[in-house]
């Protein structure tokens, strides 16, 4: 049996699942560790995957050549466009998917990866000898590897609350990992206590859909990934209901017996997914909120309740759910729970997402403090990736602010004192224009095939992409309408539109009235497949506004092509705030753009920096 390997990830959830197939991909002998070799790609809370921002990270991953994007494709049961009335920064797509389904079509496909080895075991330590990291497992074998990433979810110490019940437990009472977690902090790494939580199933022959608002899928001509042909499925319903005041009465009745109250929980939750005691504490002005029914796969009876995330006790549980409308004979499969978990601090992290005095050790996903399997995979994709390169000798691969979701997360994530478990918006995007989720692959699939993680037969179709976009630009530059010509009468006829003068069809576009797929039919010229007519008719009517965008992005490369040295002393620099001092010392950031962005830091502190950085010749 072998003992050694290249990389060890441990965890087999989005991240894991994640960092070992970029791992692989790159070249490099990959031992994916799990506790339970049937809940590899578990999805522990809800069977959706996207919404605003998390499908844009989505997008990006399947650009880099990551595989969320794939197996949600293969393995959803609806799919939504989100926004479609608002501007393209926030449109965004949201799949249903058949959990069990999403799991196997996750296995099979790393099972298939030569440089792969899958295997079951609890990893009870990590230890440093010379170059190498060894893992010891509870079973009393050990392997080796040059790296290792930490992919381990909420299973850190992870404890499950139930009203006045708690116990130690990972998520639906899988077992938890105690033992790494002592370990780990024994070794110097620190932790602090995060919270999520989940709520109860329920059984669909218990439910009165007529009481309820039905919520259909879309009949989309795309799906998440740039690389699998789609295949649209007919889609399962989701419904929408909603809490009352017998609902609310209830629960403010019992808060003292829930465990956030009481005093049991001292984790911190997350501010937009918060249990519905939070909901009704926190907004007693509030009559009703959603609750969104959502079928948990096609083969299996089991429901999932969005909106009542609670840790109340059973009893309490089906008390109040039984007052919301459709949910009067509710049948309860598995009650909902909180559970507290470690996470690790972020000013121990580095951009690539290796722990910055462990050579070698990468952690990603949850571990880090952030929410949601979208995250969680974007993590594991780029620890897998700089792994990979950290074997190789090479400089870390890091995505800018300008350049990704993915860089606007990890920026995030280590310069920002995160109180919460961390959700990606668009609202945190300053580019978000530059960054839709419908030109992820213009932006990001040059590194992923560079990093040796995109086919020639995808990089291939991907080029010619960017040709047959670049000719229809080239199209509506070069062409034009006159006011007296047979294409004008029609738009006139169709929009209302009455040219003046010669016009260019790139300027026809800019016109809100105007939309791309009414100038193809007018011109007799074929709509391009996919999302292709989306690209070039957003970057033609936000040109200004993009241009204006990358003006600022260049204006932040600058700061940050400003290095500062690891061993920076921050206790020497004149006229630094205390505040400043304190933070930079802590989070001890790579660029003076990080730095910028560091809470409590100053342009006056900035100036400061740079001006003693240049006086003793530091590069």
């Amino acid at each position: 049996m072998r003992k050694y390997f290249d990389v060890a990830v441990i965890g087999a959830g989005h991240a894991g699942c994640e960092a070992a197939n970029a791992v692989a991909k790159m070249g490099f002998k990959t031992l994916l560790l799990t506790l339970n070799y049937n809940n590899i790609a578990f999805m522990p809370c809800n069977p959706s995957i996207g919404g605003p921002g998390k499908s844009h990270l989505i997008r990006e991953i399947d650009a880099l050549g990551g595989i969320i994007g794939r197996n949600t494709d293969l393995a959803h049961i609806q799919m939504r466009a989100l926004n479609t009335k608002k501007g393209p920064a926030v449109r965004a797509l949201r799949a249903q998917t058949d959990k069990h389904l999403y799991q196997e079509t996750m296995r099979k496909y790393l099972e298939k990866q030569p440089l792969i080895m899958m295997r079951q075991g609890e990893v009870t330590a990590l230890q440093r000898t010379k170059d190498l990291w060894r893992l010891f497992l509870n079973t009393g074998v050990s392997y080796e590897a040059a790296a290792v990433i930490i992919a381990t979810g909420t299973f850190l110490r992870g404890k499950v609350h139930i009203g006045s019940l708690s116990y130690t437990s990972g998520p639906q009472g899988q077992h938890p990992s105690l033992a790494l977690a002592e370990n780990l902090e024994a070794q110097g790494i620190k932790f602090k206590r995060f919270k999520t939580g989940s709520p109860a199933r329920v059984r669909k022959r218990s439910i009165d859909f007529s009481k309820m608002i039905e919520q259909p899928g879309d009949r989309l001509a795309h799906g998440f990934s740039h690389w699998l042909p789609w295949q649209p499925r007919a889609p399962v319903s989701c419904w929408l209901t909603y809490t009352n005041e017998r609902t609310h009465q209830i629960i403010r009745d019992n808060l003292h017996l829930a465990p956030l109250y009481s005093g049991a929980i001292t984790g911190i939750g997350t501010r937009y997914c918060p249990s519905i005691e939070g909901k009704v504490a926190d907004f007693p002005q509030r009559e009703r909120h959603q609750v969104f029914i959502e079928p948990e796969g096609l083969n299996t009876d089991e429901m999932y309740v969005a909106g009542l995330s609670t840790s109340l006790p059973e009893a309490i549980q089906d008390e109040f759910m039984r007052t919301v409308p459709g949910l009067e004979n509710v049948e309860i499969v598995r009650p909902g729970y909180a559970i507290e978990y470690d996470v690790v601090s972020p000013e121990q992290l580095l951009r690539s997402l290796q722990l910055r005095d462990c050579p070698g050790l990468f952690s990603a996903g949850q571990i880090n403090g952030t929410s949601g399997y979208e995250e969680a995979a974007a993590q594991g994709l780029i620890a897998g990736i700089n792994a990979g390169r950290y074997l190789s000798g090479e400089e870390a691969f890091v995505l800018g602010r300008n350049e990704a979701y993915i860089g606007v997360m990890i920026d995030d994530l280590i310069t920002k004192e995160n109180y919460e478990p961390y959700r990606i918006m668009t609202s945190r995007a300053e580019y978000r224009l530059s960054l839709r989720q419908e030109n992820a692959d213009l932006r990001l699939t040059d590194y992923g095939y560079k990093l040796k993680l995109i086919t020639e037969q995808e990089y291939e179709a991907f080029l010619q992409k960017k040709a047959r976009i670049q000719e229809k630009l080239a199209f509506l530059q070069e062409n034009y309408l006159t006011p007296d010509s047979r294409e004008a009468q029609l738009l006139q006829e169709e929009t209302g539109v009455n040219l003046q003068q010669k016009t260019s069809l790139q300027q026809v576009l800019k016109m809100p009235e105007i939309k791309l797929p009414l100038l193809w039919r007018i011109f007799n010229k074929e709509a391009s497949p996919g999302e292709e007519d989306e690209v070039v008719e957003n970057m033609i009517k936000y040109q200004g506004y993009l241009e204006r965008e990358e003006k600022m992005a260049q204006r932040l490369l600058k700061t940050e092509a400003k290095k500062i040295p690891a061993t920076f002393d921050y206790t020497a620099v004149p006229n630094l705030s205390a505040e400043a001092r304190e933070k930079l010392s802590k989070f001890r950031p790579e660029t003076l753009g990080q730095a910028g962005r560091i809470s409590g830091v100053s342009p006056a502190d900035l100036t400061a920096i740079l001006i003693w950085m240049t006086r003793n010749n530091q590069p």
